[in-house]
């Protein structure tokens, strides 16, 4: 891991770890998860097979943990969005400076589970949309609220659900969320891979993460799937 990389972990980890120390939880700050109303623009996709949604809102450990386990997705990787190639390394994108934001690629099955669902399961339990360049403890532009669309229909779901949930006052507060095409998604570094899942002990999950996928599970458990049945529709 580089030097860079590895004081940049240690400090968001020792950051959350004070926190839990204290008994002050950052992330307590935000918004608790509520269900927010389903997309009422959500058509099937043009083209059939499985297909790909780009999602960023704060550290793409508990992004990944979230939509893993969301039944009818395949796939999900940590990775970059929205800047150039040769910064997308996690000590650069950690500088703020890079336009890259912290994200998921998502390969997911629309017969099992539609756009307009994900961007449900992202506004609802996901992270706080309301919060501008930050999430929790992490605060930074790589951290903020974005959905990267791949197709014209995304961006039509997408920004028609914004204006929905905010014409609805579905949160207290405006939601900051961007919406613009994918450049192109950069995959994170191996150790960044699966973090819940291999360090689920650790302060920063069990505060920060581990609750979105309670909220998940609770929230939409019609929804939800194990670990193991993500496995063996990986395995698809």
């Amino acid at each position: 891991m580089p030097r860079k990389a590895s004081h940049t972990l240690f400090l968001r980890l020792a950051t959350t770890a004070l926190a839990l120390a204290i008994g002050a939880c950052t992330a307590a700050a935000s918004a608790s998860p509520a269900l927010v109303p389903p997309a009422r623009l959500d058509p099937k996709p043009a083209q059939p097979g499985d297909q790909v949604a780009v999602l960023a809102g704060g550290c793409f450990w508990g992004m990944q943990a979230v939509f893993e386990h969301v039944r009818g997705v395949r796939q999900v990787w940590a990775g970059y969005a929205g800047g150039a190639a040769d910064t997308a390394h996690y000590f650069r994108v950690a500088e703020g400076d890079t336009g890259h934001a912290e994200s998921v690629k998502i390969v997911y099955d629309p017969a099992e589970v539609s756009y307009g669902t994900l961007l449900r399961v992202f506004f609802s339990v996901a992270h706080d949309p309301t919060e501008l360049d930050r999430q929790g403890p992490d605060h930074g532009t790589q951290y903020r609220s974005e959905i990267f669309t791949t197709t014209s229909q995304q961006r039509q779901v997408a920004q028609a659900y914004i204006r929905q949930l905010g014409a609805a006052h579905a949160f207290d507060a405006p939601i900051v969320t961007k919406v613009e095409p994918l450049p192109a998604f950069y995959m994170a570094e191996g150790y960044h891979q699966d973090y819940y899942r291999t360090h689920g002990d650790d302060p920063y999950i069990v505060i920060n993460d581990a609750p979105k996928v309670a909220a998940l599970r609770h929230l939409m458990p019609q929804l939800y799937q194990t670990e193991t049945s993500y496995a063996d529709a990986g395995a698809h």
